[in-house]
């Protein structure tokens, strides 16, 4: 009897699995999910990591090289002339003022502005705010010729600002933003106040590379030195935040003199040489105890964006002297043509995917492509052309024309001038939403997505499920300038009319939904829902990145040319300058 009871209560468990199993394939199969599955996408990668593998069935194939006129045409009509627009460049002008008079209305002073509320807040314990927006502001309020607005902030900077404030900061976001701005200001103006603060605050920040190889720390306290800690060796940090100080403390220590500075970040760069992967892609993570990468998720957005972004830059800045951060862009730019750029099947757009790691069989690590791509990875497009007219030239060929011509170029160079033009397009096509304004990340559609015909489009925001009392983080606008900054880059290389079209229209929506009556701009938590929801917050590099990216558009090829400066990450013009300090890396 005890073995009759057992196999009957067997059989009716086997008969509810089997119940269960079949409700849940008829829901499958009467409600098909909005997203392809992993499953569908997956791809494995080999631990060597040198491209992609014969023999395995990839999602959204490249198909063959695009082709030398795909983006360059063998006789490409003369560039047209790169001169001022007046009227679009004057309402950039003026949203910049109703941004900033908002700002110093109800929040002058404070780090951070949030207009509905007309308040503002500090990023430090003691009360006292260090410049966030006010520093990263100033160097616009120049360029733009704002004399009131500049001399207004100037005087809060030169009465009121103080790095003794207790508590600790972003390493990252101080050094892009104040740091940033104060050298960029200095550049611009050779006011020595600004140099004389930069100084102060460049002092402060140097003591979060007291860690035991020298990665910098995530947070550093400006008031008491950092003393390591055993506690710390659980610490990881991402490479965008190691990766991304470069420009700033090497331009203070070309203006100091100060060796430190220089010797402080070159050594974060050697240590990052020797643990990318081999193809040159980077992990989110890395310890910063050997500075070794950890994890398996790869992805050109956030943690990791700007990292890629300074490859270039360090060697543009050094006026192309430093080929030790040319070979690791090109290494870096190989892997992610290799493995992260993939087509829609329908309209065909260039996209960038994530990788999320996974072990499979035997331990294997495999990489499975992930169809998201964030706003944030739209610098990529911007960079790559720059990158082709600069690094991608070919040999004997000193400058690039205005556009490229295709034998000006090396074979990389066209490839990647090529890809950069393509994914510019993917992310202006992004801003087709409701609202006209982009999504946080976009999410594509792949052959390998049964349902991809559901979508009107090969892209869709993850998790929009068009609630009035909810907004998934990906459909957020969050006033972010790279698609701006990919423009600027794209029609000044060019000169295409076609990127200040682009431009306008972007600015358009910004005004219709992002722009408060009484001032001030917010963020948008739903990019497909109107009337716009909007969230109480304006973020400081909408003043410092996004309206100057505007002006620049619509200004003459004389403000700022790019055979003069280089951008920080956060849109501070630095000069690019022969080098007194020797370098050590090779």
């Amino acid at each position: 009897m005890i073995g009759g009871r057992v196999l009957s209560v067997r059989f009716r468990w086997v008969l509810i699995l089997g119940l269960v199993t079949f409700l849940l394939a008829l829901y499958a199969y009467s409600f098909p999910p909005r997203r392809p599955e992993w499953s569908s996408i997956q791809e494995h990668i080999p631990p060597t990591w040198f491209g992609r593998p014969g023999g395995h069935e990839t999602p959204d194939p490249k198909g063959p090289p695009a082709s030398a006129d795909s983006y360059i045409h063998p006789n490409p009509r003369p560039a047209s002339p790169i001169v001022t627009d007046e009227e679009k460049r004057q309402a950039v002008v003026d949203a910049f003022k109703h941004a900033w008079g908002a700002y110093e209305r109800h929040a002058m002073g404070y780090d951070e502005f949030h207009p509905i509320s007309g308040s503002g807040h500090n990023l430090t314990y003691s009360g006292g705010g260090i410049g966030y927006t006010v520093v990263d502001a100033i160097d616009t309020m120049h360029i733009m010729g704002l004399k009131t607005e500049y001399e207004t902030a100037r005087a809060w900077i030169k009465d009121h600002l103080s790095f003794a404030r207790k508590g600790a900061v972003s390493m990252f976001e101080t050094t892009i933003r104040v740091l940033g701005g104060l050298l960029s200001a200095y550049h611009l103006t050779s006011d020595p106040l600004y140099l004389t603060l930069a100084e102060d605050l460049g002092s402060r920040l140097i003591h979060g590379f007291n860690t035991p190889i020298g990665l910098p720390v995530t947070h550093v306290d400006l008031v008491k030195p950092l003393v390591w800690q055993s506690s710390f060796h659980s610490v990881r940090l991402c490479p965008a935040e190691v990766g991304t100080l470069q420009l700033e403390f090497k331009y203070l220590a070309h203006l100091t003199g100060n060796e430190t500075y220089w010797r402080k970040v070159e050594d974060v760069m050697e240590v990052l040489e020797r643990n990318v992967l081999p193809n040159g892609l980077v992990t989110l993570d890395m310890e910063i105890m050997d500075g070794s990468f950890v994890g398996t998720d790869i992805r050109l957005g956030g943690k990791a964006d700007s990292y890629y972004e300074y490859l270039l830059k360090q060697w543009l800045q050094t006026n192309r002297s430093e080929h030790f951060y040319k070979k690791m862009y090109a290494k870096a730019m190989a892997g992610i043509q290799d493995n992260m750029v993939f087509k829609t099947p329908n309209q065909k757009l260039t996209y960038t995917a994530e990788l999320w790691g996974r072990r499979g069989v035997k331990g294997v690590i495999e990489w499975i492509p992930r169809p998201r791509q964030e706003h944030l990875t739209c610098f990529l497009a911007g960079s790559l052309m720059l990158g082709a007219t600069t690094s991608g030239l070919a040999q004997g060929v000193k400058k690039a024309s205005v556009p490229p011509r295709p034998e000006e170029l090396t074979a990389t160079g066209l490839r990647d001038w090529n890809t950069g033009a393509e994914l510019l397009e993917t992310c202006v096509k992004t801003h087709d939403t409701l609202t006209g304004l982009a999504a946080e990340a976009a999410t594509f559609n792949t052959t390998a997505d049964p349902h991809a015909g559901i979508h009107q489009k090969d892209w869709y925001i993850y998790g929009n499920t068009n609630q009035a009392n909810y907004a998934p983080w990906d459909a957020r606008y969050l006033l972010r300038p790279e698609i701006l900054e990919s423009l600027f880059l794209a029609y000044r290389l060019t000169g295409d009319l076609k990127y200040r079209n682009y431009a306008w229209d972007m600015f358009q929506a910004i005004e219709k939904n992002s722009k408060l009556p009484e001032g001030g701009y917010t963020t948008v938590l739903d990019v497909d829902w109107l009337p716009p929801r909007r969230e109480d917050k304006q973020e400081t590099f909408f003043l410092s990145e996004t309206l100057k990216y505007l002006y620049l558009i619509f200004s003459d090829s004389t403000v700022l040319p790019l055979t003069d400066v280089v951008f920080n990450t956060e849109a501070h013009p630095l000069p690019i300058f022969d080098p007194k300090i020797k370098p050590r890396v090779h």
